[in-house]
């Protein structure tokens, strides 16, 4: 068992780390790119081959993050299934615990052998579907699409056409409530309020030596008051419900997983441009964390300057072993993680400078 590099508190999603260094992304042996975060450590560990199972947790992106980032396959379960006893808290409403693995076929596998829900995990496993057929999954609309760059969307659209091919059944699915989801969060969700609370009480030494790209956001959270918490809380709660009816007549929506290539990392990095960035790469993942929802990313291919690109499939709350086996079947039809981008050209070596 290993400790990888994160970032501090998991706040943050791009693997940035002040104190320890940020991990390379194995796809670019020339440039120290983002690996994605807060579990940034976890998905480089499983391109180098030192873990075949990393765990992180998933508070408004951060294990789809990495896992679409670095090429790996990434499972966000719904909220409260799997027990956060352990975890350090960023965000009580929001933390959960998800895993990143080479493949989705090894997720499902963990998750057999961790959900406490499944009963018969072996018994699970032998109900993944061969192929696709009938599976029925909804396009997201246009604000999941329409910003992305050197060619992501047009890579996870052949994916999904693939599926159509191998037998899914394709329909238009608008999800008007992310935009609601996301707004919420870029006027400062409520993560760093609840980190604030944490740290001011368990902690509160720890303020002195914070992440200075997460020290404004931190400082500022002072300033929250208990009506805008709550108000934010209950904007959520009504989009979460609304949410629910989109998935009636899908099992799935498809999305990008994320709309940017990982990024150079550069050491003068403020916290002003920190967040613009962090906002942008986590675009498509908030909205699941934030109503109520479970979700999975493979990567279906590499972009046109060669790093990763992920199809992320979002399910109904609960509806994880659903999720889980729809994500396996479509791997089936569009090749391992391996097969599809082959092997990154370098692991834990640094590049020169």
């Amino acid at each position: 068992m290993g400790k990888t590099h994160m970032v501090e508190f998991a706040f943050g999603g791009t693997g940035q780390n002040a104190h320890y260094g940020s991990p390379y992304n194995p796809w670019d042996a020339t440039a120290h790119r983002s690996p994605g975060g807060s579990s940034s450590g976890a998905g480089v560990s499983l391109c180098e081959g030192s873990a075949l199972l990393a765990f992180g947790s998933d508070t408004a992106a951060t294990v789809r993050l990495p896992a679409a980032m670095t090429g790996n396959a990434g499972l966000k379960i719904t909220k409260d299934r799997w027990s956060t006893d352990g975890i350090v808290p960023l965000s009580f409403t929001f933390d959960t615990p998800g895993i990143l693995t080479r493949s989705m076929a090894d997720a499902a596998f963990a998750f057999a052998a961790l959900d406490p829900f499944l009963g018969d995990g072996f018994a699970f496993l032998r109900r993944v579907p061969a192929g696709v057929g009938g599976i029925r999954i909804g396009i997201a609309d246009s604000w999941f699409w329409e910003d992305c760059e050197n060619g992501i969307a047009d890579i996870v659209r052949a994916a999904i056409e693939r599926l159509a091919r191998a037998g899914a059944v394709l329909k238009e699915k608008p999800l008007p409530e992310a935009r609601e989801a996301y707004a919420v969060f870029s006027e400062g969700g409520v993560s760093a309020i609840e980190l604030r609370a944490f740290l001011d009480r368990e902690l509160p030494d720890w303020l002195a030596t914070i992440d200075p790209v997460n020290a404004p956001a931190l400082k500022n959270a002072e300033n929250l008051s208990a009506r805008e918490y709550l108000t934010r809380r209950l904007r959520l709660q009504t989009a979460a419900q609304s949410t629910a009816t989109r998935f009636d007549d899908v099992d799935v929506i498809a999305t990008p997983t994320v709309m940017f290539s990982p990024h150079v990392l550069v050491d003068e990095t403020g916290p002003e441009q920190f967040w613009a960035r962090n906002r942008k790469i986590v675009h498509n993942l908030v909205p699941v964390n934030y109503l109520s929802l479970c979700a999975a990313t493979l990567p279906v291919g590499l972009d046109s300057i060669g790093m990763p690109v992920g199809l992320q499939l979002i399910a109904k709350g609960g509806d994880d072993e659903r999720l889980v086996a729809i994500a396996c079947a479509a791997e089936r039809v569009l090749g391992t993680p391996r097969e599809i981008l082959g092997v990154p050209p370098t692991s834990l070596r640094p590049p020169k400078r």
